[in-house]
């Protein structure tokens, strides 16, 4: 669906390269994260790959055609959605994707059905002036799916939403996988990427020094525990043990038979702390 090789970028203003040589391919029906920081180049990646931004040096092919061949039908094709909300705010929500669905040569969702799908449903009469931020950014994502596409980016989808409606979000992108789609999402969130991505790509400063699968790459990266939860006159304690022999951990048996057990859970490294520990950075 999606081959970079060599990608590069600078801003006219700038000093030095934005993006620094990526490579890395999707594939069809695939959910690929870009996880990194703020000024990692997530959103450059993203710029080129939707064509805003075309003074690239390198190779991008989309749905197996040189990216710089690609007019007007390009945006038939594919569906954005940004992660700084971009609508008409004197217009009802059902008025912008109305018009929004009128640019489009092919068939498009009803506005209101589209609004159901992302909890909007009794809000498509209000004007979008009047929505929180975190219902813009659903509105956005209404509008990427308008048309059917076949590829979707999305910037940041669950950013400022509230857990029950960022768990809607990621069902809806989940289910556009099922139907087909294949799924660029540009992020640093996490626990949404280890959620939802088949492979995700780190970077950093403009450059992907790692790319796999989320549990791959804590399985590599990661050194599974378990901790237990135990009282010892009536104080809670914890402990921890390493997975490997752990039926053979006469500390761990010890524990089990003596002590008054709250809890026992396995531990493993989050794709947060593996990301720190690859690129020596934060997420922020």
């Amino acid at each position: 669906m999606i081959t970079v090789k060599d990608l590069h970028f600078t801003y006219a203003s700038a000093d030095k390269e934005a993006l620094r040589g990526l490579s890395f391919e999707i594939a069809q029906g695939e959910i690929f994260g870009f996880l990194g920081p703020s000024g990692a180049g997530k959103s450059t990646t993203q710029k080129i790959l939707i064509g805003l931004l075309r003074d690239y040096q390198g190779a991008v092919k989309i749905f197996d055609r040189d990216l710089s061949s690609w007019g007007a039908d390009y945006y038939e094709r594919i569906g954005v959605s940004f992660e700084f909300p971009n609508h008409f705010l004197k217009l009802t929500a059902v008025e912008n994707l109305s018009y929004f669905g009128a640019l489009y040569q092919g068939k498009t969702h009803a506005p209101q059905e589209l609004l159901e799908m992302v909890g909007l449903g009794e809000d498509g009469g209000l004007r979008v002036s009047q929505y929180s931020k975190g219902m813009k950014s659903r509105l956005s994502v209404a509008r990427a799916l308008l048309h059917e596409p076949q590829l979707l980016f999305l910037d940041e989808p669950t950013a400022g939403l509230d857990p029950m409606n960022a768990d809607r979000i990621v069902k809806l992108i989940r289910a556009q996988q099922q139907a087909g789609k294949t799924v660029f999402l540009t992020t640093h969130d996490m626990a949404v990427a280890d959620q939802l991505c088949d492979r995700v790509a780190f970077i950093v400063d403009g450059e992907i020094p790692v790319i796999d699968a989320p549990r791959k790459l804590k399985l590599e990266h990661g050194k599974p525990g378990l901790r237990v939860e135990y009282r010892v006159d009536g104080d809670l304690e914890s402990a921890d043990f390493p997975l490997e022999k752990l039926g053979d951990n006469r500390a761990f048996l010890d524990l089990l038979q003596s002590h008054e057990l709250q809890t026992i859970h396995s531990q493993e490294a989050s794709l947060a702390d593996i990301f720190i520990q690859v690129t020596g950075r934060g997420l922020l």
